[in-house]
């Protein structure tokens, strides 16, 4: 036990303190973000919207979530990373909790619009902000730290949303959020001075490669883009799903929600560094972490017995494990031949795009064909993207 308990701790060695500043910066803010998971729930129930609208709603959530990164993107290269960040905390603390005010379909679909613009333009900022302050060496072992942090927050966050809807209503939720995110601001203003941290990979290239230009990497966006689809099932298809078909109430939901959070933690960081030492390529293994994922949805048809939500979360959650950081950590790879900015905002940008289209066709495809014709569907998009990924996996190879 001694010595598995070493093993574990001697994974996190070597990273720099601005990567643990920005871990704990990014699970005060993860932990607060319990109304996404609950979200598509709180429309339904609480707004009394259709499976429909709720459709629409999300889909606004995915658009907002595209031209926030995109924005974000480009911002980045243009005034820095710290400055993104600390601003699109403090905004979207203020906006989560102006957002419980707004009740007709119309201001919903503009509020949820305008939270994740403003939201998401953090999310290439804190990729860039990774890649200085962490070696080559242990970049990927840095941004499995940082989903740690994501995940750690996603565990404790649905089971305590669980409870904060039982004792206080949906509405609790958004004030959490809120507050959340302006107190990772001041952490960050805090402990993170730009002028003190120490940068580790200042890359600068004078004559970037635009993203568009780079192949390879647009057939990997499109196979984000798959992936995302099928993986945002989990944020609101699957959680109508478990009330309906399985009867779950909001507490065991959430339970369910904190199990992948807490299996990460556990494993995470150990398997990546595994993972790592082995002699299977970064793409390779984002195909493997596709496969699993699709699996866990396709195994909801076999049966009705409730413990297959457990071995369906416990497929996606290794699935995530192994598809996001090596995917990170293949577009950051890439970025270095261009602006880090652009890169990282379209890396980004591939899952906001999954954001309009994912949640939308989960629940319009439940509402006109019910479930299990949707996991078959959703099944056959992992499939595709199995196979893109594949495909680009040994055409890169017989390059290299």
């Amino acid at each position: 036990m001694k010595l598995l308990l070493k093993n574990y701790i001697n994974t996190f060695k070597g990273l720099s303190k601005e990567i643990w500043w920005l871990a704990l910066i990014t699970f005060i803010n993860r932990a607060g973000t319990m109304v996404i998971p609950f979200l598509s729930l709180y429309l339904k129930e609480d707004l009394q919207f259709s499976v429909s609208q709720v459709g629409w709603i999300m889909s606004a959530f995915g658009l907002g979530s595209v031209v926030g990164s995109w924005i974000g993107g480009k911002l980045t290269d243009q005034i820095g990373y710290y400055k993104v960040m600390v601003r699109s905390l403090i905004a979207t603390g203020i906006l989560f909790i102006a957002l419980q005010k707004l009740n007709t379909f119309t201001s919903i679909c503009i509020g949820i619009f305008i939270v994740m613009l403003v939201a998401d333009a953090f999310r290439p900022a804190i990729f860039v902000a990774l890649n200085a302050y962490s070696k080559p060496k242990n970049k990927i072992r840095s941004l499995t730290l940082i989903r740690l942090a994501i995940n750690l927050g996603f565990s404790a966050g649905p089971a305590i949303g669980g409870l904060i809807i039982t004792g206080l209503g949906y509405r609790g939720l958004f004030w959490v959020d809120g507050i959340t995110c302006l107190l990772a601001a001041i952490v960050m203003i805090v402990v993170l001075n730009p002028k003190k941290a120490k940068v580790l990979d200042d890359l600068t290239n004078e004559n970037p490669v635009s993203v568009y230009k780079d192949k390879a990497f647009l057939i990997f966006f499109i196979a984000m883009v798959l992936f995302g689809i099928v993986f945002l099932q989990y944020f609101s298809t699957i959680t109508i799903y478990y009330k309906d078909i399985h009867m779950l109430s909001e507490l065991e939901i959430g339970l369910i929600l904190g199990l992948n959070g807490l299996l990460i933690f556990i494993f995470e960081m150990p398997l990546i560094k595994w993972l790592e030492n082995t002699a299977f390529t970064k793409l390779g293994l984002v195909f493997f972490g596709s496969v699993l994922t699709g699996l866990s949805l396709l195994i909801l048809n076999f049966t009705s017995w409730s413990g297959i939500l457990i071995i369906g979360m416990l497929l996606v959650t290794f699935g995530e494990m192994i598809a996001f950081p090596f995917s990170n950590a293949f577009a950051i790879e890439r970025a270095k031949n261009g602006s880090q900015g652009e890169y990282m905002a379209l890396y980004s940008i591939s899952f906001s795009i999954a954001h309009i289209f994912g949640h939308n066709t989960g629940l319009q495809l439940t509402a006109n064909l019910g479930y299990n014709n949707t996991w078959y569907i959703i099944a056959g998009i992992a499939a595709i993207c199995a196979v893109i990924l594949f495909t680009l996996n040994k055409k890169l190879n017989k390059i290299n």
